[in-house]
């Protein structure tokens, strides 16, 4: 968001190191890692940020992230992208509000394809 304060920005930082479970028997669970960097053509909304879904063995089923380039020579600057399962698309970031929007959402559909959640 270029211009204006992005008001939930608190409330993503906020949850930086929270670690969630997700699901009734508690094999599923989620964790955080947000933390303002230096804006830079990189991270160009001043955050480094890593939302993962982990399933009971711990592998990660979502991510989303701006950890590393994206595509198939995966090489220049790290963009915003989404894991799925193993696919990884970009991810177009507006503001920390639609972040977490689309990452519930994302989280909650692999937990239906499942069985987890009905």
């Amino acid at each position: 968001m270029t211009g204006s304060r992005d008001s939930t920005l608190d409330v993503l930082l906020d949850l930086d190191g929270q670690v969630l479970v997700v699901d009734p028997a508690g094999g599923h669970w989620v964790r955080f890692v947000v933390k303002r960097v230096p804006v830079s053509p990189e991270k160009p909304h001043g955050l480094d940020y890593s939302l993962t879904l982990h399933g009971p063995d711990g592998e990660r089923l979502v991510g989303f992230d701006n950890a590393h380039p994206v595509g198939r020579q995966r090489r220049g600057d790290p963009q915003d992208h989404r894991h799925r399962l193993r696919t990884i698309r970009p991810y177009d970031y507006r503001d920390a509000a639609t972040l977490l929007g689309d990452f519930w959402t994302t989280v909650d559909a692999v937990l239906r394809d499942r069985g987890v959640l009905p």
